[in-house]
This record gives C-alpha cells, sequence and structure tokens, in this order.
C-alpha cells in the first residue's frame, strides 16, 4: 500500500505523542461505532419484530455484491476522524464552513437537536464525559460528521472535537478513480486517455479496491471518496461507515480496508471455538456474544482486506494495463470480536468466509 503518511520514525517527539493519543481516542470511538451500528440496529430489528437480515458469507468475499434492500431499522452514518486539522484550502471538495460548525446555533437552526437540548460547546471535545452522548445524538444527520484537532488552540497540545457537521464531500467520483489509477500507474494522466470502456473498467476497480460493489450511492460513495481525498493530507485518517443496505460498519484508515458485521453461531460452533481458543463456553459467551438469538448466540465478526499486487504501485512506477478479471482485494485475516467494552478479550482469529 502506498504511504501518504509520514511514519513514526519521521514525526517529532510531538508528533509521535498526538499520533498515540489520535489511536487511543480512535479505539474509542471504534467501539462506540461497533455498538451503535451493529448491536443497536440488531435491537432495533428485535423490538420491531422484524427478523435481522444476517450477512452471508459471500457478502464478504472481495467482489461481493450486497443485496440492494435499504433496511430503516439499520442505524447509518458517515464519520470522518483525522489525525490533524484539515488546511481551509481543502473546503472546496470537503464542505466544512462556519455555516456547518457545531455550535449550538447551528445546530438548533438545522433542527439537529431538540428546541430544549442543554448542549453545550465542551460537550463536542472528545474528553468530554458527555461526548458519547452528544455523537449519538448527531451521528444520524445526513452527510458526515468530522472529528479533528482543534487547530484554534495552541499548537503544542492536542483536542479532539466534533468540528462540524452535514460535511458534503464534492469531489467528483471520476475524478477520486483517475487519482487512483494515476497512483497505481494505469493511466499516466487522464481518466479517458485509453478510452471511454477502458475509463468505466477504472471506475469499476476503485469500488473495488475499497472494498464495495461498483457504483453503490450514498454513504458508502462519499466514505470512498473522502478516503482517496485525504490521500493528499499528510496525517491518518479513518472514515467509518454505516448503510442501510450494508448492514455492517466498514473502517477505511492507514492499515486498510475492514468490515465488522454480526453473524449467528450455533452452540456446537461455540463450543468449538470456545475449546480452540482455551476458555469455557459460559466465559466465551459472557466476553464475546452481543445477544441470544434463539438457540444461537450473536456475535461480532470482523474481516480485514489486504491489497493484492494488482493494486499495489507497479515496479518501478511502470504504466501497466488493467485487467477485469484481476482481484484488488483478499482477505487478510478474520476475527471474532469481544463485545464492545469488554476490556480484558482479545479478538478471535476465525475463519468464516472460506470454512
Amino acid at each position: 500500500m502506498a504511504v501518504y503518511w509520514r511514519i513514526r520514525e519521521e514525526l517529532s517527539l510531538f508528533e509521535r505523542l498526538r499520533r498515540a493519543y489520535y489511536k487511543l481516542l480512535r479505539d474509542e470511538v471504534d467501539q462506540f461505532l461497533l455498538e451503535k451500528a451493529l448491536t443497536k440496529s440488531y435491537h432495533n430489528f428485535v423490538a420491531k419484530n422484524i427478523p435481522y437480515p444476517f450477512i452471508e458469507r459471500r457478502e464478504l468475499k472481495p467482489r461481493a455484491r450486497t443485496p440492494k434492500v435499504e433496511y430503516e431499522c439499520q442505524n447509518s452514518f458517515l464519520v470522518i476522524f483525522i489525525e490533524d486539522s484539515i488546511p481551509p484550502e481543502h473546503k472546496k471538495y470537503i464542505r466544512f464552513f462556519d455555516s456547518n460548525r457545531t455550535t449550538k446555533t447551528n445546530l438548533l437552526q438545522s433542527k439537529t437537536l431538540p428546541l430544549d437540548s442543554n448542549f453545550d460547546r465542551t460537550q463536542k471535545y472528545l474528553e468530554s464525559a458527555h461526548f458519547m452522548d452528544v455523537f449519538d445524538e448527531l451521528l444520524p444527520v445526513d452527510y458526515a460528521l468530522l472529528i479533528q484537532r482543534d487547530p484554534t488552540i495552541q499548537q503544542d497540545k492536542n483536542r479532539y472535537s466534533i468540528s462540524h457537521f452535514h460535511v458534503r464531500v464534492d469531489w467528483p467520483i471520476t475524478d477520486a478513480a483517475e487519482d487512483l489509477a494515476r497512483s497505481l500507474r494505469y493511466i499516466s494522466k487522464d481518466l479517458y486517455e485509453k478510452g471511454e470502456k477502458y475509463a468505466e473498467l477504472v471506475q469499476k476497480k476503485f469500488f473495488e479496491y475499497y472494498g464495495l460493489p461498483d457504483m453503490v450511492g450514498g454513504r458508502r460513495t462519499a466514505a470512498i471518496v473522502s478516503a482517496q481525498y485525504l490521500k493528499r493530507i499528510p496525517y491518518i485518517s479513518t472514515i467509518y461507515v454505516s448503510s442501510s443496505e450494508s448492514r455492517a460498519l466498514i473502517r477505511y484508515a492507514e492499515s486498510g480496508v475492514s468490515k465488522s458485521v454480526l453473524i449467528k453461531l450455533t452452540a456446537k460452533k461455540m463450543s468449538k471455538i470456545a475449546e480452540a481458543n482455551n476458555m469455557s463456553v459460559p466465559l466465551f459467551t459472557r466476553k464475546y456474544m452481543v445477544a441470544r438469538h434463539g438457540k444461537s448466540g450473536v456475535f461480532i465478526f470482523k474481516t480485514a482486506y489486504a491489497p493484492t499486487i494488482h493494486s499495489l504501485p507497479s515496479e518501478g512506477g511502470k504504466l501497466r494495463g488493467l485487467k477485469s478479471e484481476s482481484y484488488w482485494l483478499t482477505v487478510d485475516y478474520q476475527q471474532i470480536l469481544p463485545k464492545p467494552g469488554v476490556w480484558d478479550a482479545p479478538p478471535l482469529m476465525y475463519n468464516l468466509i472460506y470454512s
């Protein structure tokens, strides 16, 4: 994978501390969004007596297609979380202005908060005891939430907040696909330099690179366009997206693409997994099971993907041809995650997709 951010050995001591703090905060955001996208969505279905649409194994394979069904019980959102702050010159494509800054006035005018809200500006900072409450309230808002380092405080301090809401990403898909194809040397300059059919294939491969079926709409497209655009900024960034079709929490970060979903395990499978990891079934269910589903248990399953040779920069920067049959992603690892908030249990390796 091409590195667009500076690695730890290139950072000052202050920047190293900032990165460590960012990753610590990101762990907390990970936990909260896993619960919001998956566990709470599951309970939304249960509350309305609607069968939960568990993901099928084939949907987790590279190039898999997601059924085009929108589930209103699924919690959907888009969050952009960046290590520093986005410089103002990028506002042309990442739309964060004074009008959508997270002030109480803006939030009330947009009817994002109830009129009787006790919102205090300090609650939008990740260090606030009430941050997750405000985060939860703002998540359903259309477009994206932007979490970034507050640029108004002293340079030697790190303070992160939800700086903007209703953040639109207005970079065209064609520009994003062109940018990726140029960096991987499938084109030299222009998306259409090898003809229209080649340009269409490049765009399909752009979606495949980010683990999506080609030309999906809405938040997922905004997420991958954001992920590609933010490579222009030399900081680590993390994009989280949950959509009503995917029933997954998809995460784009410096480590690559991952998807977390809910799966159902029978009592027999639970017993096998517990035994393989030298623990009792009661301990396994207490640490990992998020809900009961009849005689089965519901668990959070994560798949991480890795780029193949075809989606890495070409050797020596040589221009190369694009083949539709070449896979751009492969499954890297698969895990059952502990329940959100469980501190003393590690992820467990579990081969689901190709078992």
